[in-house]
């Protein structure tokens, strides 16, 4: 038996071994999110294929100045 532990991220909760990513959370305004799964469905997508894709492109970019930086 594999007595191993595997962890998040954050390395406090104790994950098994599934080969899958993750889970995340983060907090969104009920008005978004139901428009924003609304729409990924109309597209055939999850909301976390958007997501995903979205973060891909946002992490290909450098990073903008602060507002009011010059």
């Amino acid at each position: 038996m594999n007595s191993r532990k595997y962890t998040c991220d954050d390395l406090t909760v104790p994950r098994p071994p599934t080969g899958k990513t993750p889970v995340r959370n983060l907090r969104v305004p009920d008005e978004i999110w139901r428009a924003a799964q609304a729409k990924a469905k109309a597209e055939g997508r999850t909301l976390t294929d958007v997501l995903v894709a979205y973060l891909k492109r946002y992490v290909s970019t450098p990073p903008r100045k602060p507002d009011g930086a010059d």
